[in-house]
């Protein structure tokens, strides 16, 4: 396996966080680093909840300089999420178990495996953000116990447990850097609609009744697509509804 050129690559014991230090970085940041730490004290998902990262499993940020507003950075959650069902096929040698759960979820065996986190940095004129970070969490060797977890959130799974396929964390990233350079390649060249399409040919639950939580709302309703935006649409007796963000609940 051979590391993606161009790609710097950043090896820590510990750290607060990959995305705390990927935000520390970012000022100085010329060209795409993954930031990868055996240990992380104070890890955290999205809306700020705690990540919680049992021993062997993955931690890593990728560093990206790019620029555009909100809305087209966003799709990097869609790339990451098809590098991360490439890297994970090619350590397990299976692709069945996997799935893709909007916006940024992988589940194994109906399960959540992984997460992926994304956040802006610098730039917030009209040309968007300088830097992306993102932050990806893979349950490798253990899965957090049912009670760190929301109640109605996917049940976590692990990797070792789930398909006997017993990988080392910076052996696991070699696979997901190799594998998320050819998406961003492609991404840069023919643009998001390739990626969607790939990204709906392994979603879970198309034609089925979800429902798409925000902090204020809830809508439920048929899951008909993704739109080019990357906003979930949902059939509901109301009409279809695009929902931009917010989480999914089977």
């Amino acid at each position: 396996m051979s590391w993606p050129a161009g790609y710097a690559r950043v090896e820590l014991d510990e750290v607060d966080s990959t995305m705390a230090e990927a935000a520390r970085r970012a000022p100085e940041a010329a060209g795409p680093v993954w930031i990868f730490a055996h240990r992380q004290t104070a890890a955290r998902g999205r809306r700020g909840r705690a990540w919680v990262e049992e021993d062997g499993n993955f931690a890593a940020t990728l560093l990206l300089p790019v620029a555009g507003p909100a809305q087209h950075l966003a799709l990097r959650s869609f790339v990451a999420s098809l590098a991360l069902v490439d890297a994970l096929v090619a350590v397990t040698g299976r692709a069945e178990p996997f799935s893709l759960k909007w916006p940024n979820d992988v589940l194994l065996n109906g399960g959540k495996v992984a997460g992926i986190l994304l956040e802006s940095h610098g730039g917030r004129g009209a040309g968007g953000a300088a830097h992306l970070a993102v932050g990806i969490g893979v349950n490798l060797r253990a899965a957090p116990g049912a009670e760190a977890v929301e109640p109605g959130a996917m049940r976590p799974v692990a990797l070792l447990p789930e398909t006997g396929a017993d990988v080392a964390p910076e052996d696991f990233l070699e696979h997901l850097a190799e594998a998320y350079a050819r998406r961003e390649a492609a991404f840069r060249t023919f643009g998001f609609d390739p990626i969607r399409q790939a990204w709906l040919a392994g979603a879970a639950r198309v034609g089925e009744t979800v429902t798409a939580r925000t902090g204020t709302s809830a809508t439920t309703g048929t899951f008909e697509t993704v739109d080019p935006s990357g906003h979930l649409v949902l059939s509901t007796p109301s009409g279809r509804i695009a929902v931009a963000a917010a989480d999914v609940f089977f």
